[in-house]
């Protein structure tokens, strides 16, 4: 236990034969029970867990038949810690990339209730990131943390995509996992889906940690981002219409709503203008009409912006 809260680690894992045992190894006293989900593994997997579970009481194997992705894992581990009674539920990998050694700074302010659910944020920790994280996964994180910022409503947070964290059993139980997505692009959803219902997320440093030699990601950065992408702006949408029309109205809606017509027919009448502009006749009233509905665009945008940062602060401590 931790400061009397029992702690449950959730440790999602496919084909990690080889890093599986040193992350079991590394298990602090600290965590009451270890649930490993295999998410239908090719490799020998599934018998070191075994192995090590028979000198590890805490080890508990959890197998799906066919492959149902990491957020699907997650999720599955989530249901059983809250079914055993337990407190919090961490999450790492099974890749041996995160150190157990800072639980408590994921715990803590769950434990005092500062917050629902904590994340690691790599980028804000004292050593910096630069020179162990590849540059391409660098400029990668921050476009995606861009992205769910907007999504999500979480202005505060960065590198979305860490999956270190922790959660009370409370969140979990208030939240409605059928609507989470079950495979990668899990992080950035599964923030979105808290902020429509209300979960403090905390931004917490750790360290990051990338093995020479070993394969550190299974993510092709650009193909992920292209398919990550589209399912955040509709949940996006989702977001607005849950929680700013269904549960509690916000008139920042019709900011948003303004905006998203606006900007597009300033384009559509901006590349017609430009079309006459390079044949020498640019129509005078579509060019000013171009200029005000870009104008009022931005500024419907930003002020939405504005009113969700402002709607959403008790949520990010």
């Amino acid at each position: 236990m931790y400061k009397g809260k029992k702690i449950a680690l959730v440790i999602p894992a496919y084909n990690e034969e080889k890093l599986i045992k040193p992350t079991l190894e590394h298990v602090p006293k600290t965590v009451d029970k270890v649930y490993v989900v295999d998410d239908a593994s090719k490799d020998n997997m599934a018998n070191v867990i075994r192995g090590i579970a028979k000198k590890d009481r805490r080890i508990e194997l959890i197998q799906h038949k066919v492959n149902h992705g990491v957020g699907a894992g997650i999720i599955d581990g989530y249901k059983k810690a809250v079914d055993d009674n337990y407190d919090i539920a961490v999450v790492i990998g099974g890749d041996y990339q995160m150190d157990l050694a800072e639980l408590p700074r994921f715990l803590e302010p769950l434990i005092n209730g500062e917050a629902d659910y904590t994340k690691g944020n790599r980028f804000i920790y004292a050593s910096g990131i630069p020179d162990v994280m590849p540059f391409k996964r660098v400029l990668g994180n921050s476009l995606l943390s861009l992205i769910v910022k907007l999504s999500s409503g979480y202005y505060r947070i960065f590198d979305t995509q860490d999956g270190y964290t922790a959660i009370t059993a409370d969140a979990i139980k208030r939240i409605d996992w059928r609507r989470a997505y079950k495979g990668y692009g899990y992080p950035g959803d599964f923030l979105i889906l808290f902020n429509a219902y209300g979960i403090r997320v905390k931004d917490v440093p750790r360290k990051a940690i990338y093995l020479k030699g070993e394969r550190q990601s299974q993510i092709k950065i650009l193909k992920y981002i292209v398919k990550v992408a589209p399912r955040y702006t509709r949940k996006f949408f989702w977001r607005l219409w849950t929680k700013y029309i269904l549960k509690d109205f916000n008139p920042l809606v019709f900011f948003y709503f303004w905006s998203f017509i606006l900007i597009p027919l300033g384009i559509i009448f901006g590349i017609r203008v430009l079309f006459f502009a390079i044949r020498g006749a640019a129509p005078t009233n579509e060019t000013i009409l171009t200029a005000l509905f870009l104008l009022l665009g931005i500024q419907f945008l930003i002020f939405a912006m504005l009113f969700d940062m402002q709607a959403n602060e008790k949520l990010q401590p």
